[in-house]
């Protein structure tokens, strides 16, 4: 996958979502930002087709997403799932995680990315074994 459309009139509400993100979002983005976990770089709240994902990675086709309280009403879990299936049938992949798993349980949140990440590495043939 090269390149993924998006809608330009999220751009700037994009922004505006980094300029208030949660707390998990914040703690997250501590890790995953500036390539510094495992040297995949990361975007945050970043413009697919037309949503907004909480972080992406472009080389992994990864999107990451943290649940909140507002996502487990039955609206808006059929909401994420319906734009969910849009987004893998781009080629995406999805990693979910409670907020509250991401601010009480941060090591078990890296395992999992990271674990997503050995597989990824598995699946193209990079050998880990020389970094």
């Amino acid at each position: 996958m090269y390149f993924l459309p998006y809608n330009r009139s999220l751009k700037e509400f994009s922004r505006e979502l980094r300029a208030h993100s949660t707390l998990s979002e914040i703690l997250l983005w501590q890790k995953l930002r500036a390539s510094q976990f495992r040297g995949y770089s990361f975007n945050r709240q970043k413009p697919l087709g037309n949503y907004i994902v909480d972080f992406y990675s472009k080389k992994l086709n990864l999107v990451i997403e943290i649940d909140g309280d507002s996502h487990y009403d039955f609206e808006s879990v059929v909401e994420d799932q319906e734009r969910q299936k849009i987004l893998e049938d781009l080629g995406l992949v999805f990693l979910r995680f409670s907020d509250l798993d991401v601010k009480k349980k941060m090591p078990w949140v890296l395992s999992e990315i990271s674990f997503f990440i050995d597989e990824f590495e598995d699946s193209v043939g990079i050998d880990r074994t020389s970094f």
